[in-house]
């Protein structure tokens, strides 16, 4: 098979920070650029997400988050999520914005590039920004196409990177799935 990397990221498709600040137009003024975490759907036709979740700080609300669903750079929805299991540890703490240097698709690229996947035609991913033991880390979960059935996809596995400098903290990559 031949290496299929998509690109992944057009020109206009918003990258998960450029999607936080448009967030930003639909929360109080308490919750301004204090992102809890930040989670894509799984992608459709594409490799990068276009339906983002981005979750804020809100000191007024019940469990302390307000989340904004945005797609294709428009709101979709503002909500107040349960979030009780993040209450008993520091999820629910907000993201330190000075260690926030790899974006989405830089995450993806650095994810994609991983050499398992290099004979794999990679089809889908879903990202997930929070926090982790080394500080905040993207959580890039990938599908390819099963060799029998190149219309159907396969759950490959999981890249873990920081959100810091880029470097992969974990990967655990099962290739073989898509026998």
């Amino acid at each position: 098979m031949v290496f299929a990397f998509t690109c992944v990221a057009g020109a206009g498709d918003p990258t998960a920070f450029e999607m936080a600040k448009m967030g930003n137009q639909y929360v109080g003024v308490q919750s301004k650029d204090k992102v809890v975490q930040i989670r894509s759907e799984k992608s459709v036709g594409s490799l990068t997400p276009n339906i983002w979740y981005v979750v804020y700080y809100d000191p007024d609300a019940t469990f302390k988050a307000v989340e904004v669903k945005v797609g294709a750079g428009q709101k979709l929805n503002v909500s107040h999520p349960l979030r009780v299991l993040e209450m008993a540890n520091d999820k629910h703490m907000v993201l330190d914005k000075d260690k926030l240097r790899v974006d989405s698709d830089r995450a993806l690229k650095i994810a994609t590039s991983q050499p398992l996947l290099h004979n794999l035609t990679l089809k889908a991913s879903k990202l997930t920004l929070g926090h982790g033991d080394e500080g905040p880390v993207w959580r890039v979960q990938l599908w390819a196409a099963k060799l029998k059935d190149p219309n159907d996809d396969a759950d490959i596995g999981v890249v873990v990177l920081s959100a810091t400098d880029g470097s992969v903290v974990k990967a655990d990559l099962h290739p073989n799935r898509v026998d």
